[in-house]
């Protein structure tokens, strides 16, 4: 007998292309949060059915858990000026860094442009609008497309110096400096743990106005937390799927939403992902699990889902629209199949949805 063909095999990146003209990518986010189209998707009969946001809650229903990540972005781009380790050198050139993870005392890997000027050894001081310098950093290591490692000088509050001196962090399609209405349009209203640099785009349609909506339904909302890193925009750099490997990120699932998740399996109920990066948590704590019952726990993930997987746990998702060619829409393709997904994304561009971040979103059941 032949073999049976795996149709996931050899599957290569740009397998996962398709054509967007570039003024469907979104720049700004919607006038009103919520007031996004939404592209509904059944996966068992490939049917797609354009609405909006606001009619989410007619899609999910008692039974239904929704899960959410309530990462908070942190303003994690910042601008140094580059000296060097003697004290009476004069700080000079302007350093654009982009803080990526935390990775020990006071050390964090970044991103720096233009990264060929920026050696090791060299010390970064980050002045806020006085002149003063608020943050101070040695370069320890230097990796590939701009990577580093910076050692930072303590001080008494991290995270309140980034709020002085940061930038939020928006996405490279966004073609335009962060604005003061950033600050809170790029968080989700239920933002709470803060770490990411970028985020979870699906959450920032939500209002709370629709939270209670969903409340009123009967559904079950539940929380994890992953801070999303500048991976999920990271150019793939291989050609086959099998060879993407992707950066780890921090998560933490709590003692009540991993009872929630029990319950829900145990009940046979459905589990609604908010997002591919509550998608990545669950599937990779059910993936530690091996069957057994979730557990509180934190850790941190590099899952790559692509088509093949097996999920066991996700039933259903609500998505943003992601780029040609990246591992989230690799994702998106194993939930609900490569060709599926790419017919769901041209109707999306012939009927003139917004791409990406601050865009429109889809839901698939």
């Amino acid at each position: 007998m032949n073999e049976p063909i795996d149709p996931h095999r050899d599957l290569r990146v740009s397998d996962f292309d398709f054509d967007l003209p570039e003024e469907l990518i979104a720049q700004e986010p919607p006038a009103e949060r919520g007031a996004s189209r939404m592209l509904v998707m059944n996966r068992a009969t490939s049917g797609l059915r354009d609405a909006m946001f606001a009619e989410l809650p007619s899609l999910l229903g008692p039974g239904d858990l929704l899960v959410l990540n309530d990462s908070r972005v942190i303003p994690a781009r910042l601008y140094a000026r580059r000296t060097l380790r003697r004290e009476k050198e004069k700080p000079t050139g302007r350093i654009e860094v982009m803080l990526t993870e935390p990775v020990g005392a006071n050390q964090w890997h970044a991103l720096v442009r233009p990264g060929r000027k920026v050696a090791i050894g060299e010390i970064l001081v980050f002045p806020n609008a006085t002149g003063a310098i608020e943050l101070k950093a040695e370069v320890l290591e230097r990796g590939e497309f701009g990577d580093r490692l910076l050692q930072f000088d303590p001080v008494s509050d991290f995270l309140a110096s980034l709020d002085r001196i940061g930038h939020i962090p928006l996405p490279p399609y966004i073609h335009r400096d962060d604005a003061a209405a950033d600050r809170e349009r790029y968080q989700t209203v239920y933002s709470h743990e803060r770490g990411s640099v970028a985020a979870p785009t699906a959450g920032l349609h939500f209002t709370p106005q629709m939270l209670d909506a969903l409340a009123v339904r009967g559904v079950a909302v539940a929380r994890i937390t992953l801070h999303v890193g500048l991976g999920t925009f990271a150019p793939l750099r291989v050609d086959r799927i099998d060879d993407v490997r992707l950066h780890r990120e921090r998560y933490t699932l709590g003692a009540s939403t991993a009872e929630a998740i029990n319950r829900a399996v145990s009940e046979c109920r459905r589990i609604v992902a908010v997002g591919t990066t509550v998608v990545r948590t669950l599937e990779h704590c059910a993936l530690q699990a091996a069957g057994a019952p979730l557990v509180p726990h934190s850790g941190s993930t590099e899952i790559f889902i692509s088509p093949g997987f097996q999920f066991r746990l996700v039933g259903a998702l609500l998505t943003n629209f992601h780029l040609p060619q990246s591992s989230l829409l690799m994702l998106v393709s194993a939930f609900a199949g490569r060709e599926r997904v790419l017919a769901a994304y041209r109707h999306a561009v012939e009927n003139r949805y917004r791409f990406f971040s601050y865009g429109d979103c889809m839901f698939l059941a």
